[in-house]
């Protein structure tokens, strides 16, 4: 048997062709157009043989080259066997992309498109799920899918799975897949499971304990005003923890920029969750509040509830620690700090507030407080005269 076993003709931009041995005959192996194709010489391997695979491998070569390459490979086949012997075509299949990978370059095209505390939070969330899925194969679409329902709530895992859609969407678009595994999936998830839907609220009485407490406590003390100024505005944390000082008029809290988390700490952006800027109306319990804070010089710039270090009030870490040890000094049941905006509109409703007002107010829908707190307070409501 001839030794040399394996040669090239070297290789462009447009193909090459390799001659191998395979169980001592000689093959051609040709690269063209990103597919690999075999052709059986059916000879043995010797030296003089492997001469007559040189030459036919310079001729593909050549054909390739001049861009007249036979892709069915029965141009080159030996003339003795041109009408017995079919070409051995043997295209490689290009291997599909995993979903870690799909993600890692579907957050990539998104991240200059979402807000910073979306990207830093959701996509950092969803990253981490696929991390721990059993196979991020998309063969394997429906035991993703499974797997998610068994690890995750409800809510989440349709979040999540609404996610991978996306993103195979735009791989799809992208030229990375064919199709999307997850088009056709579907999730069910109760309704009213956001932290918006929660209604808990809690009553005057324990409203008034928690800010009691606060004032009292030589390690959270520091947070009593920022706290009272949930309960008797009903805004969103984030609102709170961003509002400076020239958005305290005579008459109004100007809400118009809230703090959200990014991939570099609490941010300031503009606009609210759901809309661009909010005004609320400055009663009497409001303003004992900002008397009871302004300071004697005041910079309009300067953040009306601050950090004791004078940074934006870090509201996770306040929930965690201040929130939860002063709830647990009350001996009110726990609930999270966004019951407090809960409990004003609670709170409106039961005082007859229209509800339109009350939604101006807080940055919601009429409809969601009548479907979320008007079946709850008909305390007292009597039907009207009528005769």
């Amino acid at each position: 048997m001839y030794m040399q076993s394996k040669t090239s003709t070297g290789r462009n931009s447009k193909g090459s062709v390799s001659i191998i041995d395979s169980n001592g005959r000689l093959q051609l192996r040709v690269n063209y157009a990103g597919k690999r194709r075999y052709l059986s010489t059916g000879l043995a391997n010797t030296k003089a043989n492997f001469k007559f695979a040189e030459l036919k491998a310079a001729e593909i070569e050549k054909d390739i080259l001049c861009e007249r390459f036979d892709t069915t490979l029965q141009k080159y086949q030996p003339k003795s066997t041109q009408t017995t012997i079919t070409p051995v075509f043997t295209p490689i299949e290009k291997l599909k992309p995993e979903l870690d990978e799909l993600w890692e370059k579907y957050s990539t095209f998104k991240k200059p498109q979402v807000s910073p505390s979306t990207f830093a939070k959701d996509f950092a969330r969803h990253r981490n799920h696929i991390t721990n899925l059993p196979t991020r194969s998309l063969d394997e679409a429906s035991a993703i899918r499974d797997y998610l329902l068994s690890n995750l709530t409800p809510n989440a895992a349709k979040r999540c799975l609404t996610q991978l859609k996306a993103c195979c969407n735009w791989s799809i678009e992208e030229g990375l897949i064919e199709t999307n595994p997850f088009a056709t999936m579907k999730t069910k998830v109760p309704k009213g499971t956001s932290e918006e839907h929660e209604v808990n609220p809690f009553s005057k009485e324990e409203r008034d304990l928690i800010i009691r407490t606060f004032a009292g406590d030589r390690h959270y003390s520091h947070y009593t005003n920022y706290v009272r100024f949930l309960f008797f505005t009903g805004c969103r944390p984030s609102e709170a923890v961003g509002l400076k000082w020239k958005n305290i008029t005579k008459s109004m809290i100007q809400f118009r920029e809230s703090v959200v988390v990014s991939e570099d700490g609490l941010v300031l952006k503009d606009g609210l969750k759901t809309q661009g800027k909010r005004d609320f109306p400055i009663n009497a319990e409001v303003q004992a509040i900002l008397d009871e804070i302004r300071p004697e010089k005041i910079n309009p710039e300067s953040l009306v509830f601050p950090s004791p270090q004078g940074k934006f009030i870090d509201h996770h870490n306040f929930s965690s620690r201040a929130w939860k040890s002063i709830l647990s000094k009350c001996n009110v049941l726990y609930r999270k700090c966004y019951q407090t905006r809960h409990t004003f509109i609670s709170l409106c409703v039961e005082a007859h507030i229209n509800s339109t007002a009350i939604g101006r107010w807080t940055g919601t829908s009429a409809k969601m407080i009548d479907n979320h707190y008007g079946a709850t307070n008909f305390t007292g409501l009597k039907p009207p005269n009528l005769s």
